[in-house]
């Protein structure tokens, strides 16, 4: 598909919304339920994040991003990350040719969505290298650099239940996320549906809805949108109010955090409204919009101290508090 011609940045928006109530609908051939994530994942694409999504095993996340791949039309590669797992494995690495010569065999990182299946089972060193193409859309062996394909874009999940063997990502590996996406149980009505549609002989066709170079307009477009001085104010402060110790920090924040989001977290909230009015049908953000995005994007930037584990202060109540 090639991107239409466009008379205004308006008209676009307006077929940005009706894209994503077709992508909704063929995500919904395969995915009962899961609204919120669906939604979440797709802002994240729109405004070239990268997802964190953690839940327990068996809730269909893998499926979920393989259906999400074959509705945006674009490329689709699986990694189980393993505590055996090395850079070159899933980066590339060069081989002696027949002529003697070396050259470079992409690995699997090299297509447009990656899920990084227990992206916390593998070492540092592993998790190092696909944090670099993260954030360099880009990757660099023997040397050389390779950039990958646009758009980029990774799903890592973790299993929140078993900790054992693990190598958890550091604070400054998960601020690379965009969004901490938290997979829940479906409902009693929802996990019907799954089992009537699995345990027979039903099966879905997804159709492709856009393709890739459509998703680089739209990620292009959604930078474009106006955002009012009051929203942006609005979500500066936000990230700043985490901050423990700091000017904007209240009492609640002092008392429980003990580190707080970092100007990485007022980009994403501000990108992250924008997507998000878009797909609603709204030429510009409010502060309703930053709030939407708010938790995803704070989850995984903010640390509890001892005091809010040992009272139940969860970093959802947090948030919302802080609103």
């Amino acid at each position: 598909m090639a991107v239409p011609n466009y008379n205004s940045d308006k008209e676009a928006l307006d077929h940005l919304q009706e894209d994503y109530a077709k992508l909704r609908k063929e995500i919904g051939k395969v995915i009962v339920g899961q609204e919120e994530v669906i939604r979440e994942v797709v802002i994240s694409i729109f405004s070239n994040g990268h997802c964190l999504l953690v839940g327990v095993p068996g809730l269909a996340k893998t499926l979920l991003v393989n259906t999400i791949s074959e509705a945006l039309g674009l490329s689709f590669n699986r990694i189980q990350f393993t505590p055996d797992l090395m850079p070159s494995d899933i980066v590339g690495s060069e081989i002696l040719g027949e002529n003697r010569e070396f050259r470079f065999v992409k690995g699997p990182l090299f297509s447009n969505i990656i899920l990084a299946d227990e992206i916390n089972r593998t070492p540092p060193k592993t998790q190092a290298a696909l944090l670099e193409a993260m954030q360099e859309r880009a990757v660099t062996a023997a040397g050389n650099r390779y950039p990958l394909p646009s758009p980029f874009f990774v799903l890592a999940t973790q299993n929140p239940i078993e900790q054992e063997g693990t190598y958890p990502l550091p604070e400054a590996q998960l601020d690379r996320f965009m969004f901490n996406i938290w997979v829940d149980y479906p409902s009693y009505a929802e996990e019907l549906n799954v089992v009537k549609n699995t345990t027979s002989d039903h099966t879905a066709k997804v159709e492709s809805v856009i393709d890739a170079d459509q998703i680089v307009f739209f990620q292009q477009l959604i930078r474009k949108i106006p955002v009012a001085d009051n929203v942006i104010e609005y979500a500066v402060k936000l990230a700043g109010k985490t901050r423990p110790g700091r000017e904007l920090a209240p009492q609640m924040v002092n008392d429980y955090l003990s580190w707080g989001a970092g100007p990485r977290a007022s980009q994403y909230l501000v990108i992250g409204a924008k997507c998000h009015a878009a797909l609603n049908g709204k030429y510009s953000p409010d502060i309703e919009d930053v709030q939407a995005v708010a938790l995803p994007i704070l989850r995984h930037r903010v640390v509890r101290n001892y005091k809010a584990e040992a009272e139940g202060y969860s970093v959802e109540r947090i948030v919302q508090e802080l609103f």
